[in-house]
């Protein structure tokens, strides 16, 4: 998985967004990622607020990410390896809604929005290892495959 448009030039002055990006695989990722922090964090002001800053602070990173690639700004910050923060990103928010999940599920006691919020931080979970491995897999493993083959020739 490469990053859109790292080919084109961002010439574009604007933050107008990328519907192409939006269309992607990356793309739906991250606002299917953006769509369950938010319930997430519904459920979590609703019944555990003890956790709400968790689900925060990933809905902002994750919104935060969504409109720096869908903008094509990542492309002008070239000091910032985006394919490694990404990863971390991921990384990062599948060990954090693990442990809030399994925390928020054991203490729940019948409450139905911390049940929901941890069904919801399970599937979270899923969400966030899956957009980690396609990267891990797109960045490492093709990489490594093209520089074996190039070695090759």
């Amino acid at each position: 998985m490469s990053y859109p448009d790292e080919g084109r030039g961002g010439g574009e002055s604007s933050l107008s967004l990328d519907k192409e990006f939006l269309n992607s695989l990356k793309g739906r990722i991250l606002l299917t990622e953006l769509g369950l922090c938010f319930v997430v964090f519904i459920c979590f002001a609703a019944s555990l607020s003890a956790y709400l800053a968790a689900a925060l602070l990933e809905l902002l990173i994750t919104l935060v990410f969504l409109a720096l690639l869908s903008s094509r700004y990542h492309l002008r910050l070239t000091a910032i390896n985006w394919p490694c923060t990404d990863f971390l990103r991921c990384v990062s928010a599948t060990l954090i809604f693990l442990v809030v999940s399994i925390v928020a599920a054991a203490r729940s006691a019948g409450d139905g929005g911390a049940i929901t919020a941890a069904l919801f931080g399970f599937l979270l979970v899923g969400v966030f290892s899956y957009d980690a491995f396609s990267i891990y897999r797109a960045e490492v493993i093709e990489r490594a495959t093209e520089t074996e083959t190039g070695a090759d020739v």
